[in-house]
């Protein structure tokens, strides 16, 4: 009689306790083996038609947040603390489209469906690490123009580029112990049953749960600490916001108080453009019982392309600085 492969155990799960289950699967080398990404559930028939404004719209994304990049870096006028925090969310809005939007292509246009358990972790790690990222980002941005306009005589002295280096390590290091923690509750759960995952992207808790194991822990962690995290960046963001508000409104003339917050127009819109999808999806996920999957993976594939799309371009229509260095790169070149 031949011997059973150390992880085809053939014990009934039912009849012993969940954590000697748990034992069982530990002891049995389990490995999970490829996942499936569906795509958009019922949208298969779709897929190459829905792939296309996908791909323009990723492509613009890469085109202007890089043309960002390269201006900010080129121009020595743009080297100031405002434009340097606007690079980082530049660069982390590259990761959090770049993350998802190549492996949807995929399944949409080449049927690659699979996607190995490490990979799967790496692309649910880069998704969660850039959109608690970004949240960081726009807290410090709030941050800087409240320094820039409640006290501007101080803002050299106070942003120095040995205090943006500390801010810019400590946000992605937060960031980084949040998410890791993911990863880890990943690892620990057994797969028994289905690999198929109704979505076009890995996300933490649509991959716990299909575990046969207790998710409670990555229910928890997966939604109270991000969250609460994010919470308090708006929270800080609000106050940075309403103490701006406070001195603008003490301005003696209307243009100056007009002058005033026109800087702040651009971070304002980022900010309401990042956090008004995010919130509705996060909580339609998680409580909106009758919100259909389709509404809410094609919801969520929009989020981690709009965003990087658009800011770049808010960025670039309302930052006078910016606004002109786009006209002598690209429009001055074209006359010449």
């Amino acid at each position: 009689m031949k011997s059973e492969k150390p992880n085809q155990i053939s014990v009934d799960l039912g009849l012993v306790p969940s954590w000697c289950a748990m034992v069982i699967f530990n002891l049995s080398s389990y490995d999970p083996g490829p996942f499936i990404l569906v795509g958009i559930p019922g949208l298969e028939k779709s897929h190459v038609w829905i792939g296309i404004p996908f791909f323009i719209i990723y492509i613009v994304a890469l085109m202007g947040n890089c043309t960002l990049l390269y201006l900010i870096a080129v121009e020595r006028s743009l080297h100031k603390p405002m434009f340097f925090f606007l690079s980082m969310l530049a660069m982390t809005d590259l990761i959090l489209s770049t993350a998802g939007v190549p492996k949807t292509l995929s399944i949409f246009w080449l049927g690659a469906r699979e996607i190995t358990f490490p990979g799967c972790l790496t692309q649910m790690f880069f998704l969660h690490y850039s959109f608690v990222l970004d949240s960081a980002i726009l807290m410090v941005m709030a941050f800087d123009r409240y320094v820039a306009i409640c006290s501007p005589l101080r803002y050299t002295t106070i942003l120095t580029p040995k205090l943006i280096i500390k801010i810019v390590v400590g946000i992605s290091f937060r960031s980084f112990c949040i998410i890791l923690p993911d990863v880890f509750l990943l690892t620990r759960l057994p797969f028994c049953r289905t690999r198929i995952i109704p979505h076009t992207y890995c996300e933490h808790i649509g991959v716990a749960r299909l575990a046969c194991a207790d998710i409670s822990i990555n229910i928890w962690y997966g939604f109270c600490v991000p969250i609460m995290t994010v919470i308090s960046d708006v929270i800080l963001i609000a106050v940075s916001y309403t103490l701006i508000l406070r001195d603008v409104f003490r301005l003696p003339s209307r243009d100056a108080r007009q002058k005033t917050l026109g800087t702040c127009g651009s971070h304002i819109c980022v900010i309401l453009m990042f956090y008004t999808p995010a919130f509705f999806s996060i909580l339609a996920h998680r409580f909106g019982h009758n919100v259909s999957r389709t509404f809410h993976i094609m919801f969520a594939n929009l989020y981690i392309v709009i965003p990087p799309t658009l800011n770049p371009i808010v960025y670039g229509v309302k930052t006078k600085q910016i606004r002109d260095k786009v006209i002598l790169l690209f429009f001055t070149k074209g006359i010449e």
